[in-house]
């Protein structure tokens, strides 16, 4: 079980902001970093629910509720994922071969294409996030948009060929078993079914346009890239997540 801890400590402080009294980082869990992910989306879907909740019961505005909204899981991330899709952005809108796309993705220095998608990334998350608040929409689906973004995550980042220039890929898939991942598959499920119950049948909508959004993402990337990386694979989550949020606020008919 303190491994099993370890793990989603070492997890908790790679993934997201949220400050942490130490950091050790023990070799031992580094195959439970991922498995672990899906529980950091949890908990990030909680405060994310949670700053929802707070905002509307002390009245503020709905133009700055939803700005606050569109940026937190950005903020509690640290921006880690925002990094991956500005990164992807430039190199598979470059429409050059895969060398200079591979290239294109390693340089640190954010080009035109980075900006461009940031800007209607924003423009479309703020959009859809007033219009959630706007219609008075149940934010509890803000949880569970966080942990299957980061199932999907998980599954790619576990079973997907790795790009040869990805660095932490292989560390982390080091001595992971097929118990790793029937336990995101379980968290998943569990996931979903949690959706349904507490959402109904536009719960299942929501969850099912993010693991949609995801895999799209990650298709078109994997046959530009011919495999993954923490980036594209920050792309996707970052696409997944704003596909739920699109979801919950334009579907009224249930």
């Amino acid at each position: 079980m303190k491994r099993y801890l370890k793990g989603f400590y070492m997890s908790l402080g790679m993934f997201s902001a949220i400050p942490l009294p130490f950091r050790r980082w023990d070799e031992a869990s580094t195959n439970l970093v991922i498995p672990c992910f899906p529980l950091i989306g949890l908990l990030l879907g909680a405060l994310w629910w949670g700053f929802a909740e707070l905002l509307v019961f002390c009245g503020i505005h709905v133009m700055l509720t939803a700005a606050v909204l569109s940026v937190a899981p950005f903020l509690l991330t640290g921006f880690i994922h925002l990094d991956g899709y500005m990164d992807t952005s430039d190199a598979a809108l470059s429409r050059r071969s895969l060398e200079d796309k591979v290239r294109i993705l390693k340089d640190p220095h954010k080009g035109a294409f980075a900006v461009i998608m940031l800007a209607v990334l924003f423009v479309v998350q703020f959009a859809a996030v007033y219009t959630v608040v706007d219609l008075g929409k149940d934010f509890t689906s803000l949880v569970f948009i966080s942990v299957i973004s980061r199932c999907c995550a998980s599954v790619a980042l576990l079973g997907l060929k790795a790009m040869p220039h990805s660095g932490y890929v292989p560390i982390f898939r080091r001595n992971t078993r097929a118990s790793h991942k029937i336990f995101v598959v379980v968290v998943m499920a569990l996931a979903m079914a949690a959706s349904y119950l507490v959402a109904g049948p536009l719960g299942l909508v929501v969850v099912a346009s993010v693991v949609l959004g995801f895999a799209g993402a990650m298709a078109y990337l994997f046959k530009e890239f011919k495999g993954i990386s923490g980036d594209l694979t920050g792309f996707s989550l970052v696409i997944s997540e704003l596909c739920g949020i699109v979801a919950l606020g334009t579907i009224t008919w249930f």
